[in-house]
């Protein structure tokens, strides 16, 4: 595979890679960005001809604010499979009290992933509008899942139903699925025997299989094994809002999974209840973190956006920061030598 030098960074691309592919790949608006090969402006209109070459030193520039604000320190994007996100909040598109208003926390949220659940009985709402009316396929990549599935079999019919689906759609999620196998309706907590089987048969038909899971470590190694791209362990049952449980079995899944792979991603999934919740799990080290009832059910859905988008941000800055160890007792802040002493 070629490589060529993208904003000051050398990556791997694809052979006959166009200008307009790369930008695809990137989830960039083309018609917001000016595109420099080499120091030689290339129109939008002459993209999708101009074949990128091994060694091209590629600049894709924006508008911003002006002034000289100071901006976080550059992060990695976050690589699922063949799937590339500079968000690392998932959100989800259940439980809203209208279309109107899912739409806005999406856009709220900053994420560039939704999930969906494929449902014979909800192709439209009682006014006739489908969900698909209310997304935009370019600003967002469609995570099917299968959510409500109770054993292996409706697992794996649902990521078949939702494959082809999305394949009509022309949507690049379509060969991913966030693969869901309950074990009860009670607690919604996964069966791990026909987790690990749906994932199996998933992966050998091709698709990037996400998988929601337990906080077991052993678990999850197995789910890893299986070809899993992505490992997903809940923080606590699904829509409760409990937040992280157990956040020592959340450290042992990384330790686990990033042994050797250290861009293997851990993604949260499931209990989040409030922004504090998100920003634990990126100070832990997870990768991402998918919720949906959190901001959807708040009192204020649209400003709990907003804050689950800025929660993400600063609780993954403050794990690449590294926290201050802690102490049993207090140290000073300001020197203790050349205090005034009193008589």
């Amino acid at each position: 595979m070629p490589t060529i030098t993208i904003n000051g960074e050398a990556r791997s691309v694809a052979d006959q890679l166009s200008i307009a592919d790369l930008v695809r790949e990137l989830h960039v608006d083309p018609y917001r960005i000016a595109v420099e090969v080499n120091r030689e402006v290339v129109p939008r209109a002459q993209h999708p001809a101009h074949q990128l070459q091994a060694g091209d030193a590629v600049e894709i520039v924006t508008l911003v604010g002006g002034g000289s604000g100071a901006s976080a320190p550059a992060d990695k994007p976050l690589v699922v499979g063949k799937f590339t996100f500079q968000s690392r909040l998932i959100t989800g598109t259940g439980k809203y009290a209208t279309y109107e208003l899912m739409r806005e926390c999406l856009a709220a949220s900053a994420c560039e992933a939704t999930t969906v659940a494929v449902r014979r009985e909800r192709l439209v709402d009682k006014q006739g509008r489908n969900i698909l009316d209310y997304l935009d396929l370019k600003r967002y990549t469609i995570l099917p899942n299968t959510a409500g599935c109770f054993s292996a079999e409706d697992a794996i019919r649902h990521s078949r139903l939702a494959r082809e689906l999305l394949s009509n759609l022309g949507n690049p999620g379509a060969d991913w699925v966030k693969l869901e196998c309950l074990g009860d309706p009670k607690t919604l907590l996964p069966d791990p025997v026909a987790t690990l089987q749906a994932t199996e048969q998933l992966v050998k038909e091709g698709f990037q299989v996400l998988v929601y899971t337990s906080d077991d470590p052993i678990m999850a190694r197995r789910l890893k094994s299986a070809g899993a791209v992505s490992v997903m362990p809940a923080g606590s049952p699904i829509g409760s809002g409990q937040g992280i449980l157990n956040p020592n079995n959340i450290r042992i899944i990384l330790e686990y999974l990033k042994d050797g792979d250290p861009d293997y991603p851990v993604i949260v999934d499931a209990g989040v209840g409030t922004a504090s919740d998100v920003s634990v799990a990126m100070e832990l080290g997870c990768d991402g973190v998918l919720l949906n009832t959190a901001i959807a059910h708040a009192a204020d859905p649209l400003r709990m956006a907003h804050a689950m988008r800025h929660a993400c941000d600063a609780g993954r800055l403050a794990y690449l920061a590294g926290r201050i160890p802690r102490k049993l007792y207090a140290q000073a802040s300001s020197p203790m030598e050349g205090r005034i002493a009193g008589a």
